[in-house]
């Protein structure tokens, strides 16, 4: 894949975020502008609130990050039109009981009227052959259902960019490869959050978050190869330090 016009970068500058005692991130500054971008890492190295701070959904202490532009912390209302999240829990995102009235309920935050919203919503279900979900209580749906939910609700949005943090943990592997086969196919610029190294191996970037900085950023090969050696030799140190 080619980089997509700088227009679509998603730009944090010397962004700074504390969580109660501890600096996550110290000055972090990145440029994101390809199609794929991959974000790894230990757990507990900010991941999820670098996926936070992307959306707006998290405001840095200081600093700033822009998404095409828009500064997603101040303007939410632009932000949710520019950026959208799956999130790994999808009972996390959902927040009404029927499928067309969670699909619906980001276009009337728009500003749609509610018929405009429902003729989107049917749309959206037939071109991704659910149109019996319609009235479907969202919570008779399997985890992967609800994670299309939330998938549709958020191309509903029209974002520029999607951020995943984490979408296809506790997922069998039939729902994790129609998840990835609807993704792969979405003209959107992504950002996985990831533990899963395999899912992002044809990815165009992939940055290694750890100790609130970027330990390494480039192509898949290189800070794959990276990441691994980094973890297999703590785990040899880990091994021999309880011996």
């Amino acid at each position: 894949m080619t980089e997509t016009h700088d227009k679509l970068a998603i730009r944090l500058t010397d962004v700074t975020l504390e969580l109660g005692a501890k600096r996550l991130f110290d000055g972090l500054s990145l440029h994101l502008n390809s199609p794929r971008v991959a974000v790894i890492g230990r757990n507990g190295a900010g991941k999820s609130q670098l996926a936070r701070l992307v959306c707006g959904l998290t405001a840095p202490d200081s600093g700033a990050v822009t998404v095409s532009g828009v500064d997603v912390a101040k303007d939410r209302k632009a932000a949710i039109g520019t950026v959208g999240i799956l999130f790994q829990n999808p009972d996390h995102q959902i927040i009404f009981p029927t499928v067309t009235e969670e699909m619906a309920f980001g276009l009337t935050q728009q500003g749609h009227a509610r018929a405009e919203a429902a003729n989107r919503v049917t749309d959206m279900l037939a071109r991704f052959d659910r149109s019996h979900w319609a009235e479907r209580a969202v919570h008779t749906l399997s985890q992967g259902q609800r994670h299309l939910v939330c998938l549709m609700s958020v191309l509903l949005m029209e974002p520029r960019v999607i951020v995943l943090d984490e979408p296809f943990a506790g997922l069998d592997m039939a729902t994790v490869l129609r998840l990835t086969r609807y993704l792969d196919a979405l003209p959107q610029m992504l950002v996985h959050i990831t533990h899963d190294l395999d899912s992002i191996a044809g990815y165009d970037r992939v940055i290694w978050v750890d100790g609130g900085a970027v330990q390494a950023d480039g192509s898949p090969e290189q800070v794959l190869m990276q990441y691994r050696n980094a973890m297999a030799a703590l785990g040899v140190r880990d091994d021999f330090a309880d011996l």
